[in-house]
């Protein structure tokens, strides 16, 4: 029999690295082609990890909640074959890094959560002369429970090498508010005796000198903890919702907002669709909704105004000629993902209808690929999905607006026409933006916004669908 390796597929050009989530599969377990060996995690995306061949499970090279890196073996497949044979070719193994570049600012937004420590932290304050290595996942429970640096240096790991693991910082952080962490440091000292040398596939973490990090600064600055009263129920946040709440807090830390509002009388786009949508669904085989018709004029307006489809790195603006339209979908659990319309100007209205519609649906199943989040400039939400009239947005950094438009309503407004202005039942629309103000002033802002109006009301109702 021969041995492959199964590797740690490229998930897209900014993410070295991914949590393993869940085994679908065990040792000794057969495996058909493109079955689900595993499912992994990154801080943009879950996917599943698919055997590219048939074969027998005989060994897993990393446990749930590891993190392993791009191109790493997660696992060994016995296939049909000459005896002892390790085949290396069948799966393409990405090449490591060479000395990384300086990251770019899209480079940054994957980087993972680094608590901040003491800049003059010493081995007899940490109790440790080694560096420590920290997942993902350890460190977004870090971030979200307020642990310093110096507070996770203190705790105990029981997983491979003394790792700190889920387990143990939630058991920490558990024990620290009843006030019991000695406790918890002596038994986990105690089952970390015989613990194994740590592994090199974890995120390692160096002590930040940045401005404002000491460890008193960041508990004096934390927020006073929850008092309950009468009947209450507590629920831990999922993985996808401490990266969101992350996301937002950075976003709103980063840019100062700033929001216009705008009214667009859609009556045209309303009753052109009305008119086409069954016999456009018959003939492409798939919807016609009311996004694709907004990111068609979004991107026309977007073309006037070349500041919106930019980022700003450092003093420099970056303007952006793809126009890769992130859209906000809502998923089954109530959290929100933004896979990517890509070269949203290249396509025609059954090219975005099927790509937006094809996204959606992966989307709510949980088969969106990791390429789909990526290299988004300018995001678009829908909250009149969900009934509302209007939104104000916060920025998907880091790009430098959002827009969002609000439930169509019927409404009466007044219509000037040559022979006067006359009162009529038509359908509108609420939009607003929300825009980095360092780089987009009112005056674009509110501009740009206005363009986006002008060319949903300029729809033409007698175009071909």
């Amino acid at each position: 029999m021969a041995i492959v390796d199964l590797v740690m597929p490229k998930l897209g050009e900014s993410i070295m690295e991914a949590t393993i989530l869940k085994w679908n599969k065990q040792i000794g377990d057969n495996i058909a082609v493109d079955e689900t060996v595993l499912e992994i995690a990154t801080d943009k995306v879950d996917t599943e990890v698919p055997a590219p061949f048939a074969g027998k499970l005989v060994e897993i090279c990393f446990q749930v909640n590891d993190v392993a890196p791009i191109g790493s073996v997660l696992a060994k497949i016995e296939i049909a074959g000459e005896n002892n044979a390790v085949v290396n070719t069948i799966v393409e193994t990405p090449a490591p890094p060479a000395a990384a570049p300086a990251p770019t600012r899209e480079e940054i937004e994957s980087i993972p959560y680094v608590p901040a420590a003491p800049v003059n932290t010493s081995p007899q304050e940490t109790g440790n002369t080694e560096t420590r290595f920290y997942s993902p996942l350890v460190l977004n429970i870090a971030q979200s429970e307020g642990v310093s640096f110096s507070d996770l240096e203190k705790i105990p790991g029981t997983g491979s090498g003394g790792r700190v693991s889920k387990k143990d910082i939630l058991n920490w952080v558990a024990a620290k508010k009843s006030g019991t962490t000695a406790n918890v440091v002596s038994t986990a000292v105690a089952a970390t005796a015989s613990t194994p040398a740590a592994s090199t596939s974890a995120t390692q973490i160096a002590p930040t000198t940045s401005t404002s990090t000491s460890a008193s600064t960041s508990a004096a600055s934390s927020p006073a903890g929850v008092v309950l009263s009468g009947a209450s129920e507590i629920i831990e946040m999922d993985r996808m919702r401490k990266l969101i709440a992350k996301h937002m807090v950075d976003s709103v830390q980063t840019s100062p907002h700033v929001t216009s509002f705008s009214e667009a009388d859609v009556t045209n786009l309303v009753q052109w669709r009305n008119n086409n949508k069954a016999a456009f669904e018959k003939r492409e085989g798939t919807k016609l909704t009311f996004t694709p018709l907004i990111v068609e004029c979004l991107v026309a307006a977007m073309k006037k105004f070349p500041l919106i489809n930019s980022s700003l790195d450092g003093d420099k603006i970056i303007i952006k000629k793809d126009f890769n339209i992130g859209m906000a979908t809502a998923l089954p659990n109530g959290n929100l993902i933004v896979p990517v319309i890509k070269g949203a100007d290249q396509l025609n209205l059954v090219g975005l209808s099927k790509s937006i519609n094809s996204l959606a649906d992966a989307a709510r199943n949980n088969k969106l690929k990791p390429d789909d989040t990526q290299n988004g400039t300018f995001t678009f939400t829908n909250v009149g999905t969900f009934g509302s009239l209007m939104g104000t947005p916060i920025i998907n950094q880091p790009q430098v607006a959002i827009i969002a438009v609000g439930a169509i309503k019927k409404r009466v407004a007044v219509i000037e026409t040559p022979s006067g202005d006359s009162m009529a039942i038509r359908h509108m629309m609420y939009l607003s933006l929300s825009y980095d103000h360092r780089i987009i002033d009112g005056s674009v802002g509110a501009s740009f916004l206005t363009e986006v109006a002008n060319q949903l009301e300029a729809w033409d109702p007698n175009r071909t669908a």
